[in-house]
């Protein structure tokens, strides 16, 4: 009661009125997490079902998939990156800039990009202007981009061949980064983390979304990667508890060495 009434002082809010909001969240955290096994890994199409029935929140949360992986990130030959196209797309709507000139300008239009230039827009973005969530370019403007590293590097912007926002078929990539393909890069602890839609979707549709990304990331799998690549597989939605996967049914065998 001293910490409530100490907090209280310093705010206009009652002792009475914090503790009862501290309350409530240690309630609702115990709700969620009731029911699910911390120690248990579930068989993907039952983990879904936990996560739905636990996403309560006023919002359409988010569903997550962590792998944690058998690499240490800071070799190069243990880099982990890539893009997965989720087949039922992750409920999200990105913003997508294009850099390019000309017809592939016009087609990036077209095909529904929010933002087009060319060095109009390396200006714009080098003032630190970033009004979008996905950056395409065409190759031969590689050389301009390339400046814009300081920029878009630390944000995970910057346009990359290996996961395909360096290409000419500026309309594919449009679509598929408007329509739900997502980006994966291994973090230092060896952990790759993806949104693969939300917990307003069928089951059926998350559990084929997950499916992909697991298969994306496995496909990914670099040369240097020893013993075990994928270690653990996990689901959880914004606000909701995290669950274990079994990894023998989101793939058919895991990589090892």
């Amino acid at each position: 009661m001293a910490k409530e009434a100490a907090a209280a002082k310093k705010s206009s809010v009652s002792g009475a009125t914090i503790k009862a909001t501290r309350e409530a969240g240690g309630k609702r955290n115990a709700a969620v997490r009731e029911g699910v096994d911390a120690n248990k890994a579930y068989a993907v199409d039952e983990a879904v079902r936990l996560i739905k029935a636990r996403a309560k929140a006023k919002f359409d949360e988010t569903v997550e998939v962590a792998m944690n992986l058998g690499v240490d990130p800071k070799h190069a030959d243990q880099m982990v990156r890539g893009v997965c196209n989720l087949p039922n797309g992750s409920g999200r709507t990105a913003r997508v800039a294009v850099f390019a000139r000309g017809a592939k300008a016009e087609e990036a239009k077209a095909a529904g990009a929010d933002v087009v230039g060319a060095e109009d827009l390396v200006e714009i973005v080098s003032k630190g202007t970033i009004n979008f969530d996905r950056c395409i370019a065409t190759p031969d403007m590689m050389g301009l981009v390339g400046r814009l590293g300081k920029v878009l590097g630390p944000r995970g912007l910057m346009p990359n061949p290996r996961v395909g926002t360096v290409t000419m078929d500026v309309v594919g990539a449009v679509k598929g980064a408007k329509g739900g393909s997502v980006e994966f890069r291994v973090e230092k602890a060896g952990i790759v983390h993806a949104g693969v839609g939300k917990a307003s979707f069928t089951e059926q549709a998350l559990v084929e979304n997950i499916r992909a990304f697991v298969d994306a990331v496995t496909k990914a799998k670099p040369a240097g990667s020893k013993g075990t690549y994928i270690k653990k597989v996990s689901l959880s939605s914004t606000m909701g508890p995290g669950v274990k996967i079994d990894t023998g049914t989101v793939v058919s065998a895991t990589p090892t060495a």
